[in-house]
């Protein structure tokens, strides 16, 4: 699965769908991004390239990685374009009977070697999986986000997914220069069931006057050693993003920890979702991930 040549299909091209494509077109695969919305297309491609410039810059990159990576990349608005897919990555919103749906319509596009990936870290693999008419090729793989700068993919089996199907996806992130580590098919898998409640608990701190925005961050970062305090880190992930996946978790789960604190809400609100709208618990001038 290390081979160069794959052909790798993302699904959705919001804030996980570029970033995994960014990750896939720069590991030297043929990337196709698919959405049904052209302006999110344009927007997800967008997102890809400008990131790999702004790697280049920074000298993160070479600029033949970036120019090779580039070139690799192209949008679709057909599931009948990805037929040559090798694999398939699904990073749609977080809706069951949305992903169960393309991954039944992909069944009869794609070859029946085509691993079908879902990036889901708060549904079912096992109930995603029964979209498809091979369950055993459905392998969870969450990309920690944000995907180009994060090591780290969980990797799930569904109750049918294949062992060979498991093995292939794990050399699939090694070849990707990424680190899966297996986890079972629960809500959250394991990050999240540890990072969600944290973070609400910064929140909350936060909001019952405990500390300062900075302080709670400069703690974080220089006691625990994190790299990123809580509220930098919430910025990049986005608010809309947290919201989303504490819900669901809360919603499964039914612990008051995962619950999102009202401040969360209020934020949403006010349009102030992160780095991605140059408020969040921050201001930016640069809404880009390497930016100031």
């Amino acid at each position: 699965m290390n081979d160069p040549a794959l052909t790798v299909a993302v699904l959705g091209a919001g804030t996980m769908g570029s970033g995994i494509a960014t990750v896939v077109s720069r590991a030297g695969h043929e990337t196709v991004i698919y959405d049904v919305d052209d302006s999110q297309l344009d927007r997800g491609l967008g997102s890809v390239r400008a990131f790999l410039e702004r790697s280049v810059s920074l000298g993160k990159i070479d600029s033949d990685v970036a120019a090779m990576a580039s070139r690799n990349l192209r949008g679709v608005t057909s599931l009948k374009d990805l037929e040559t897919a090798d694999v398939v990555i699904e990073a749609v919103p977080e809706s069951l009977a949305l992903k169960q749906d393309l991954f039944g319509q992909l069944d009869d596009i794609v070859s029946g070697d085509t691993l079908f990936h879902t990036n889901t870290s708060t549904l079912s693999v096992t109930g995603i999986a029964a979209g498809s008419r091979r369950p055993e090729r459905v392998v969870g793989t969450h990309y920690c986000n944000p995907a180009p700068l994060m090591k780290l993919v969980e990797v799930a089996a569904g109750r049918h997914t294949s062992t060979a199907a498991l093995d292939r996806t794990r050399e699939f992130c090694a070849g990707m220069g990424k680190t899966s580590v297996v986890t079972k098919d629960r809500p959250g898998f394991i990050v999240n069931r540890f990072l969600i409640p944290w973070e609400n608990n910064c929140i909350r701190a936060l909001e019952s006057g405990l500390g300062s925005i900075e302080s709670i961050d400069a703690a974080v970062t220089g006691a625990l050693n994190h790299p990123m305090g809580p509220f930098r880190l919430l910025d990049v992930v986005g608010l809309d993003i947290h919201h989303q996946v504490a819900s669901r978790l809360y919603e499964q789960l039914r612990d008051p920890r995962f619950a999102p604190p009202p401040m969360v809400e209020r934020m949403i609100a006010a349009g102030d979702l992160g780095r991605k709208t140059g408020r969040g618990f921050y201001t930016y001038d640069d809404s880009r991930l390497f930016g100031a």
